[in-house]
């Protein structure tokens, strides 16, 4: 049986159902992506939704379930930091690829001013969007708090510094990352390993350098002395390098917490004469492909899988918006070393 549209008739749900041979709800259980459908019912139904040329009524869909179809990823950053740090790039493209997958629309939004906050406060109450995956990390930002307090699901990318137990957050081993990498460093005999750092507003960054001083064992003044922040940037990282040779001459080992910093201790001990990995061997963190395999030495570094972290993000956000009643809490998501030829 087949039936075609004609004039100006709509496709309608019942046109999919008749024509895929299968029941109305089994079509709108099809469309709002629910689980519930057979493979081969969902087959049918996409077959017939082609044929017909059926377009969903999102408006009224939202009217009935009060669902937008929509997530909004925010990120609070500096504008310049999001479009400089392929990270970020990372992050946004596979928020934009997964949520593609599952027929939500991503609204990105970039906060690096009070406005901006207070701004994306109303747009987040105004019921636009069904849900939001945040990454805040600095401390002092007031959004997570403001977050945390609104009425839509909410899933941090990292730990934000809001003391509350009930939020949901998915992370990466941050200080193991650290500890490995330095580790790494001291296995091949590097007995003056530095470490450039990020800014210590930020958990990741503090997470990354306790893994460091559990490797070599720092105490307070040792750790003033053989540390330098490089701001999670390329020229960060080079600044923080001349510095720490200037007062670290005989330093033999780099653990950069980001690949970026890596990249810009490599430039400036480049500068300086010494030969990585023969005088100065120096281990990254994030296995970036556009920056670990291209640096000279290619880097060695702590791969953290941003894509696997906002995927677990996303199935636990559709689980909220779902209604589902999951316990707040903190995944963490391992790490590893790739070894190349810098260290």
């Amino acid at each position: 049986m087949s039936i075609q549209p004609s004039g100006e008739h709509r496709p309608t749900l019942e046109d999919v159902a008749a024509l895929a041979g299968v029941s109305r709800a089994t079509v709108s259980r099809v469309v709002n992506n629910s689980p519930r459908v057979s493979p081969e019912a969902k087959d049918s139904v996409y077959s017939a939704i082609r044929e017909l040329g059926y377009v969903p009524n999102r408006a009224a869909r939202t009217l009935v379930t009060r669902r937008t179809g929509a997530v909004a990823v925010v990120i609070s950053e500096p504008e310049s930091k999001i479009f400089d740090d392929p990270r970020f790039a990372t992050v946004v493209r596979a928020a934009a690829n997964r949520l593609g997958e599952l027929d939500a629309a991503m609204v990105l939004m970039l906060v690096h001013s009070p406005a901006d906050e207070a701004r994306i406060e109303r747009f987040l109450l105004g019921g636009h969007v069904d849900g939001a995956l945040l990454f805040t990390p600095h401390r002092g930002d007031p959004l997570p708090t403001a977050m945390a307090a609104l009425p839509i699901p909410t899933v941090f990318g990292g730990r934000p510094w809001t003391a509350n137990g009930s939020l949901h957050l998915v992370d990466t081993d941050n200080r193991e990352g650290g500890r490995i990498g330095t580790q790494h460093l001291l296995d091949l005999g590097r007995k003056r390993v530095v470490s450039v750092t990020g800014p210590l507003d930020e958990h990741a960054a503090i997470d990354r350098l306790e893994g460091w001083r559990l490797a070599i064992g720092a105490d307070e003044a040792a750790t003033a002395r053989l540390t330098e922040s490089g701001h999670f940037a390329r020229e960060g990282g080079k600044q923080a390098m001349y510095r720490l040779l200037e007062r670290v001459p005989d330093l033999d080992g780099v653990f950069a917490a980001s690949d970026l910093m890596a990249a810009g201790a490599i430039d400036a001990l480049t500068t300086a004469g010494r030969r990585v990995p023969q005088d100065v061997a120096v281990v990254g963190f994030d296995d970036q492909p556009a920056v670990a395999p291209h640096t000279n030495p290619p880097l060695t570094t702590i791969a953290q899988d941003a894509s696997e972290q906002v995927r677990r993000m996303v199935h636990r956000l559709t689980r909220l918006i779902a209604g589902e009643d999951l316990a707040g809490g903190m995944e963490v998501l391992p790490v590893h070393l790739v070894r190349r030829a810098s260290a």
